[in-house]
């Protein structure tokens, strides 16, 4: 699901007036294809992000697919997890490190965490419930604003490809840090979201500005 084209239409109009750079980037890049996925639940899509953290998105893949199998359905709940051997996990490809974030993810879905309920909190209460989970940091959380509830200021400071991109666009010498980010990013306010996802396309594309 994408953006409404009026959102996206007042975004961009923003954007461009707010920084030359990121205006170029626009042009060169051309409409905003953002989507928000919000199919199945909000557990079996945070148990797919730990599922892709830190490995080829191949990879990834296989592993997922093979705990959809485990569990015979596409979006897999915490009962499911909660329900299979570590060796059913490991058998899927799930490393013992993975397998110790799921089992949290699912004891704490069990025991009450509202994840049902985090489309109706802030930012950063969203944020504050996400990184209770084991294996769940900021940058986890940032994704899940952005591609799962459709949170249009997210300033994914963690992300490689967003500081190299922002490094290569501003010509700094160095990748920027959390703080130089946030100054940079101020004027893009209240669409960080969509700005981001423009750094994100600038360096998979190549542009050269």
């Amino acid at each position: 699901m994408s953006h409404d084209p009026a959102t996206l239409r007042t975004a961009l109009r923003h954007l461009r007036a707010a920084d030359p750079v990121l205006a170029r980037l626009i042009d060169v890049v051309g409409p905003c294809r953002l989507v928000v996925d919000r199919r199945g639940g909000p557990f079996a899509s945070l148990a797919e992000a730990i599922v892709y953290q830190q490995i080829t998105g191949k990879a990834a893949e296989t592993i997922h697919g093979r705990l959809r199998t485990l569990v015979g359905r596409q979006h897999p709940r915490a009962t499911d997890i909660a329900a299979l051997s570590d060796e059913q996990l490991r058998g899927a490809g799930l490393s013992r490190q993975k397998i110790s974030y799921l089992r949290d993810l699912s004891a704490r879905s069990l025991a009450g965490l509202p994840l049902t309920r985090l489309h109706h909190l802030e930012d950063d209460h969203v944020i504050e419930a996400l990184t209770q989970v084991k294996g769940i940091g900021r940058w986890t959380a940032h994704m899940y604003l952005m591609f799962r509830l459709g949170r249009l200021d997210v300033m994914p400071v963690d992300d490689y490809g967003v500081r190299k991109s922002m490094q290569k666009l501003y010509r700094f010498r160095a990748l920027p840090k959390p703080d130089r980010m946030l100054k940079v990013s101020r004027s893009w306010q209240p669409y960080r979201s969509i700005a981001s996802w423009y750094l994100w396309r600038g360096l998979d594309s190549g542009v050269e500005l």
